[in-house]
């Protein structure tokens, strides 16, 4: 990444830069970009190398069971965001003034920032879905998702479903839309009595780790642990981080913030607000699909949305981003 873009950047910019996490990951992704653009290939090629095995390969040709677990998703999705950052620093598109990144998507933004090096995130997000997928039995966690429901009615149907155990709101995702983690015995349960709190669907979530509720402490004790051996320097693109929505600007507070994210909710509505809030009216979702772009659209509707995932998009998102 070339530095000289950053220190152009324009603190009234009205543009900000968002990641996308797990959930947005396909077989097949950024495959038109990469004819396009040598820096998918190339950003994949590095991650490979750190990560010992052929990333490219995998989210290229799957298979797609291999490709949704955990602990192959989160570099992919990693590499798939850095990827598109790079083209778009590539081809002059308007330094943001801000970025943000849904759960994972985190640490996608905070390399693009220049906190993190991307090296030391492969490395940091393979270990952190493993401490996660460790934290939890297999099969005896889950998360299930809430439509229809505004928060509070959302976080009392976790109290009546949970019945002593786990169940709470983690993704804050758009209004009317959270999602919940927690025991699987508990997720059953609210997904159930979703339609008679007035739920408009209830859907179970095909994932192995109930993210972001109190059963990840033991993932965020040791994550605590591994990020004291990482370099963080000050971003220089301020990062909104997940926990309660505000950047950090020193190496301590943004290990703090990563730490409690992963038993943490995402406040990603909030995000969103506090972002337009501060003047920005563009949100490029640099990543494969356009999750995000979908939920800022129900957020903050006089926002322009521009997921960036093929040459085509990647061209209409410049033409906006650079438009007075």
């Amino acid at each position: 990444m070339d530095p000289k873009n950053h220190n152009s950047m324009n603190s009234r910019s009205r543009l900000a830069c968002v990641f996308p996490g797990q959930g947005s990951q396909s077989v097949g992704m950024l495959s038109a970009l990469a004819l396009a653009f040598p820096q998918v290939l190339e950003t994949f090629a590095e991650a490979s190398r750190v990560l010992g095995y052929d990333l490219w390969a995998l989210a290229s040709q799957g298979p797609e069971e291999r490709l949704n677990q955990t602990e192959f998703t989160q570099p992919a999705m990693l590499a798939a965001g850095v990827a598109v950052w790079r083209i778009w620093v590539a081809r002059g598109g308007p330094v943001p003034s801000v970025m943000a990144g849904h759960s994972l998507g985190e640490y996608t933004a905070l390399v693009c920032a220049d906190a993190i090096g991307f090296t030391d995130a492969l490395r940091l997000v393979a270990d952190r879905a493993r401490f996660m997928q460790q934290a939890v039995p297999a099969g005896t966690g889950g998360m299930a998702a809430i439509l229809g429901l505004e928060d509070e009615a959302v976080a009392a149907l976790c109290a009546q479903a949970a019945e002593g155990e786990v169940l709470a709101p983690v993704n804050f995702n758009a209004p009317g839309q959270v999602v919940v983690a927690g025991t699987a015995a508990a997720i059953r349960r609210a997904v159930e009595q979703a339609p008679a709190a007035g739920a408009k669907r209830a859907l179970a979530l095909p994932v192995s780790v109930p993210s972001h509720c109190v059963l990840m402490h033991p993932a965020a004790l040791r994550m605590s642990e591994r990020l004291e051996s990482v370099e963080i320097r000050n971003p220089r693109i301020p990062v909104i981080h997940n926990v309660h929505v505000r950047p950090e600007i020193t190496a301590a507070g943004i290990r703090s913030a990563l730490v409690r994210q992963i038993e943490s909710p995402v406040r990603w509505t909030e995000t969103v607000l506090a972002i337009v809030a501060d003047g920005v009216d563009r949100l490029v979702e640099c990543g494969p699909g356009k999750v995000l772009s979908g939920l800022s659209k129900r957020i903050a509707r006089n926002a322009a949305a521009l997921p960036v995932h093929d040459p085509e998009s990647l061209e209409q998102a410049l033409a906006v981003a650079r438009s007075e």
